[in-house]
C-alpha cells in the first residue's frame, strides 16, 4: 500500500506539471541510457524509503502485540521548528513572576497537534522490562529524578539515558519545598542539579517540585542553578486509573501527563501495566506521544 501511494503521488505530480503548460511538451532526445540515469535513482530512493517506512510500521506493530497493546503507538509529527512561547499558567504565578524572569510553570504545551507528553517521577521502581518496552515501542518520555531513590542504582538510569531519555531534577530528598527556607530549598534543588551532572554528564534545565508544590523561593533557587522550565502536569496515569486536573476529565493537545516509577509493591500493577493503560487511552483518542524537550 505504501509503495502504491508513492507511485500515485509521483504520477499526480507529473500530471500537474503537464496541465500547467497548456501544450504538449516537446519530445526530448536523450542519449542512450540517459533517461534511466535521470529517473531510476529517484525512483529507487522513493521505493527504498517506502520499504523502510513499511518495515518500521511492521516492527512497531509486532512490538505492540508483544507488549499487550491492541494497537501500535501513533507516530508524533516532526518537532516544531519554531518552539512555542511558554508562559506560566494563570493561577500558578508568584509575585512579579515574569518580570523577574523566573522559570515558567505550565501544565500544557501550546500546540494544535494531537500530542501528549509522558513524564515519570522519582525513581523508586527500577524495572528492566519497562526499559525494554519503551525502547521497543519507541515511546518518548522524560524522567524527573530524586537522588534518595536513584542512588540505589545509578546504573539503571544510566541505561535510560543511553536510550535517549532526558534525566531531570526532582530534588535530592523529595521534601515539601514551601516548608523550607530559601537556603534549604536551594540545597535540595541545586544539589540535585550537581548529582545529575556528575552521574549522567548533563545539567538539567527542567525541574519539577515534589507534589507540584512550590513558592517564590523555589523558583528563585531553581533559576539560580540553571533551571529554565518548571513543567507540572494536567493528568496523572497509574496502572489502574487516570486522574485529571480539568473538569472535563479528558486529555487535550499538548497536555503533560505525570506518572511515577512504581511497581506492585507501591501500586496496583507494574510499570508496563501503567504504560498499557496510558497507551490504550491515548491511542484510542487519536493522540501520539511526543518528546517534551523537542517543544522547549
Amino acid at each position: 500500500m505504501i509503495r502504491a501511494g508513492v507511485a500515485a503521488l509521483t504520477v499526480a505530480a507529473l500530471a500537474a506539471g503537464c496541465a500547467e503548460s497548456g501544450t504538449p511538451p516537446k519530445k526530448a532526445h536523450p542519449a542512450p541510457g540517459q533517461e534511466l540515469r535521470l529517473h531510476a535513482p529517484p525512483a529507487r530512493a522513493l521505493d527504498a524509503y517506502a520499504r523502510k517506512l513499511g518495515r518500521a510500521h511492521a516492527a512497531r506493530a509486532a512490538a505492540a502485540k508483544r507488549w499487550g497493546l491492541t494497537a501500535p503507538p501513533l507516530t508524533a509529527p516532526p518537532p516544531p521548528t519554531r518552539k512555542p512561547r511558554l508562559t506560566t499558567r494563570k493561577g500558578f504565578e508568584v509575585d512579579d513572576h515574569e518580570e523577574r524572569g523566573l522559570p515558567p510553570v505550565f501544565t500544557t504545551i501550546p500546540t494544535r497537534h494531537k500530542v501528549v507528553f509522558l513524564t515519570i517521577d522519582d525513581g523508586a521502581e527500577k524495572d528492566p522490562a519497562f526499559l525494554r518496552m519503551m525502547s521497543e515501542l519507541k515511546i518518548p518520555y522524560t524522567a524527573f529524578l530524586s537522588d534518595y531513590l536513584v542512588k540505589e542504582d545509578y546504573g539503571y538510569f544510566r541505561k535510560m539515558r543511553d536510550l535517549g531519555v532526558v534525566l531531570n531534577n526532582h530534588t535530592l530528598n523529595h521534601r515539601y519545598l514551601p516548608a523550607l527556607s530559601y537556603e534549604r530549598q536551594r540545597t535540595e534543588i541545586c544539589g540535585m542539579q550537581d548529582v545529575v551532572e556528575k552521574r549522567y554528564g548533563t545539567r538539567p534545565t527542567l525541574f519539577r517540585p515534589p507534589y507540584g508544590n512550590y513558592d517564590e523561593d523555589s523558583l528563585r533557587a531553581a533559576k539560580s542553578c540553571g533551571v529554565k522550565h518548571v513543567p507540572l502536569w494536567n493528568e496523572e496515569v497509574f496502572a489502574d486509573r487516570w486522574d485529571y486536573r480539568e473538569a472535563d476529565c479528558d486529555i487535550h493537545p499538548g497536555d503533560i501527563v505525570l506518572s511515577h516509577f512504581r511497581g506492585k509493591d507501591d501500586g496496583k500493577g507494574t510499570m508496563p501495566d501503567m504504560v498499557r493503560r496510558f497507551m490504550k487511552l491515548v491511542t484510542a483518542k487519536g493522540y501520539a506521544v511526543a518528546r517534551l524537550e523537542d517543544y522547549l
